[in-house]
């Protein structure tokens, strides 16, 4: 192999440089092996390139081995399975679910809260929101935004208010409910 005296530890270079010499000398056989391997030459890179990653990271131990150009291959060509399988399954669990449903738009009163939910402030607007929206009690409110109670409690009260107001909605109608 072109690359054997350079890769043996006994050669007395660095990591690195056995590395790069190692590199150098076995990137286009590769590269040529994944590409005919995958039918792509950007996948056969991307394959490539976690391969080399992979024999860096192990490099110390890679290097001793009779044949690190094998030990690469191995390691590329099963990622490059690995990704296959990754691929299939993800098609099959789509199939199964079936084409995604139609998603309904938005109704009347909801493109009408959102609009009146954009006018506020966004301190009142993020009380309403977290509070009314999302379920969250006045205290997680607060520790969310680092607010004391007291005043998210006011934030909700003028939110409402001032949604009340650019809504239409009478506030004594609906406390009732």
């Amino acid at each position: 192999m072109p690359y054997a005296d350079v890769a043996s530890p006994s050669a007395g270079n660095d990591e690195a440089t056995s590395f790069d010499a190692f590199y150098r000398a076995t990137r286009q056989r590769l590269f040529e092996f994944l590409h005919a391997l995958t039918g792509d030459p950007a996948e056969a890179q991307d394959v490539l390139h976690e391969a080399y990653a992979r024999a860096w990271q192990r490099w110390s131990t890679v290097t001793t081995y009779e044949a690190p150009e094998a030990w690469v291959r191995t390691v590329a060509r099963r990622i490059a399975v690995s990704r296959w399988r990754r691929a299939r399954n993800r098609l099959i669990a789509h199939r199964r679910s079936g084409p995604p449903g139609e998603i309904p738009g938005p109704d009347a009163n909801r493109v009408a809260l959102l609009t009146a939910l954009a006018r506020l402030p966004v301190e009142q607007r993020t009380a309403i929101v977290l509070h009314h929206l999302c379920d969250l009690p006045v205290a997680e409110v607060a520790r969310e935004t680092g607010t004391p109670e007291g005043t998210v409690k006011a934030r909700l009260a003028r939110g409402r208010r001032a949604l009340a107001g650019l809504l239409g909605v009478d506030l004594e109608e609906t406390s009732h409910v």
